[in-house]
């Protein structure tokens, strides 16, 4: 028997940073976000040899263990374990054995959520295995808590939510982890202008959003009031992002992104960097309307706006920095997992 699942990676659009802890909890925090056909995949085989193993084919990387309880979270496969003891804690209650195989289509830092992404496509795996009684709310709040509280991993709470949902989501944060996610309904049409039209270009850099999440979340603690000031407007732009894409008003999508740019900057240092600066100046002089940088900032993902056929002059002048301009399509599903005998 092999267990498989896949989870989309996401595209924040409007509202990045509203979703963490403690603005989401003193404020609200609104946030819209799709998914795109970028995965993590996760292939779960039961043995009976009384071993763990996991492995990442790609990396050429694997740890394997004795069974037991609850393993040590250190190592290059700390979301795998968290997930396997959660399972176990909460639901099996009894050591595993299996090799656990796992593979994502963007790397690590990229700013497309997929640390989160993972952890809900292992959980999915688990879930499917076991026929586990969790709907959609309950597998994201879950990978939302084995990621934030057991594992003490900083971030917000959007990417966990989005992967399980799939589509475009604008969601909605209350204290206490409430989460309500608002499937939209966009035209496919559309969908497939802004997908024509919204550059994601990769940086080949990557960063550690730990760190600035966690001075982000200080910022709020200190009543930095540029920081919350900054939140406040970011979390207006996911509402007339939502507006926007409703309608079909694919346009004005530039100005949206470029207000959100200006506003992201301002929550905390390190969100950019002379060389993110150059790389959206130069977007801006080909042709791009508006653009931001993925996730928390500070490296990764880019995506600009490129209104008419101008992605193709703002592709050609983004080469100089050796960067890669990645294809995607929008997607309305979000975990999928299935079992093959």
């Amino acid at each position: 028997m092999i267990i498989r699942s896949k989870a989309p990676l996401r595209l924040g659009l409007a509202g990045g940073g509203t979703d963490v802890s403690p603005y989401s909890d003193l404020f609200g925090g609104a946030i819209l976000n799709a998914t795109i056909s970028l995965y993590a995949y996760t292939t779960i085989e039961p043995t009976d040899d009384g071993k763990i193993t996991f492995q990442m084919p790609d990396k050429g990387i694997s740890e394997t263990y004795d069974t037991t309880l609850a393993l040590p979270t250190d190592g290059q496969f700390i979301l795998h374990k968290g997930v396997y003891n959660r399972i176990v804690k909460d639901f099996i209650h009894k050591p595993l054995s299996f090799r656990l195989s796992t593979y994502v289509d963007a790397p690590a830092g990229s700013g497309l959520g997929t640390s989160s992404t993972l952890v809900v496509s292992i959980l999915g795996a688990f879930v499917e295995w076991f026929k586990l009684p969790l709907g959609e709310y309950d597998t994201a709040q879950l990978a939302y808590q084995i990621e934030r509280s057991d594992l003490a991993m900083a971030g917000g709470k959007q990417d966990q939510y989005a992967a399980t949902f799939g589509g475009f989501n604008f969601m909605e944060f209350f204290d206490k982890d409430k989460v309500i996610v608002n499937p939209l309904r966009v035209r496919q049409q559309f969908q497939d202008e802004l997908a024509h039209n919204l550059l994601l270009f990769y940086t080949q850099t990557s960063r550690q959003s730990a760190k600035i999440i966690e001075a982000q979340a200080k910022n709020v603690i200190d009543k930095n009031q540029t920081s919350i000031e900054a939140m406040h407007h970011l979390k207006e732009q996911a509402i007339w992002m939502k507006e926007c894409i409703l309608k079909g008003e694919t346009d004005k999508m530039g100005e949206i992104l470029n207000f959100g740019w200006t506003y992201k900057k301002q929550m905390t240092q390190n969100i950019t960097n002379p060389l993110l600066d150059e790389i959206y100046k130069t977007a801006i002089d080909a042709g791009a309307s508006g653009g931001k940088v993925s996730g928390a900032g500070g490296g990764g993902f880019m995506s600009f706006y490129c209104p008419g056929i101008s992605r193709y002059a703002v592709e050609a002048a983004l080469q100089k920095f050796g960067g890669q301009a990645k294809r995607y399509e929008f997607t309305q599903e979000g975990l999928k997992t299935w079992t093959q005998n």
